[in-house]
């Protein structure tokens, strides 16, 4: 099964002096074989606040070998339901956190990801979070 990384590994892996060993063992792993999947929310989140020319192009041709699944209208309105259903319960998240859940649901992905808001989304969405 192809897994969406969210920007948090993504950031663990490339941005951190020093990063989760595990986390960037299971990262390489998908990468090796062939089962990360990109959306363009979650690169620009990655690439925004890089004031270093030269950081940001590195990682900008790092990422360009993962292609983003194209986002279609339907991925958005699915995302504003699962923001309501959350919601409906009391649980806030980020625009972009649904529209992940959003798009890993409706492509059949699994989640990548370290943080523990998606924990309490997959209580009320049909979500997989990869163990």
């Amino acid at each position: 099964m192809k897994v969406l990384v969210d920007t948090c590994i993504w950031s663990i892996a490339l941005r951190r002096k020093n990063p989760d060993t595990e986390i960037i063992q299971k990262l390489q792993d998908l990468i090796k074989d062939d089962r990360v999947s990109m959306i363009g929310p979650i690169r620009q989140e990655i690439l925004s606040g890089i004031s270093n020319g030269r950081q940001f192009h590195k990682l900008k041709k790092i990422l360009s070998a993962f292609e983003d699944i194209l986002l279609v209208t339907e991925h958005y309105e699915a995302a504003a339901e699962f923001s309501n259903i959350c919601r409906s319960k009391g649980i806030q998240g980020s625009t972009i956190d649904f529209l992940i859940c959003a798009v890993a649901h409706m492509e059949n992905l699994e989640i990548f990801t370290s943080d523990t808001d998606f924990e309490n989304y997959s209580r009320y969405l049909p979500i997989e979070l990869m163990k």
